[in-house]
């Protein structure tokens, strides 16, 4: 797969807090695979814009409080 992407996410964290959510129920409530969950959790893959604000509001969150964008400048 490609590089990793400097946007890291809370998603694993936050299923388990949420009633020990599993990958395949979080993929199912958003509309996409249970593989697409889990290369966003590993910062393998960056969500559209859409799929991240649902992902934050299956969490009843803010974007930013689910996501991170990191930044190489300094």
């Amino acid at each position: 797969m490609g590089k990793p992407t400097r946007v890291t996410n809370d998603i694993r964290r936050l299923r388990f807090i949420n009633g020990e959510m599993t990958q395949a129920e979080l993929a199912r409530r958003i509309d996409v695979t249970r593989q697409t969950v889990i290369a966003i959790e590993l910062g393998r893959y960056s969500p559209s814009l859409e799929v991240a604000f649902q992902i934050a509001h299956e969490f009843n969150l803010p974007l930013d409080a689910v996501f991170r964008y990191t930044s190489t400048d300094h």
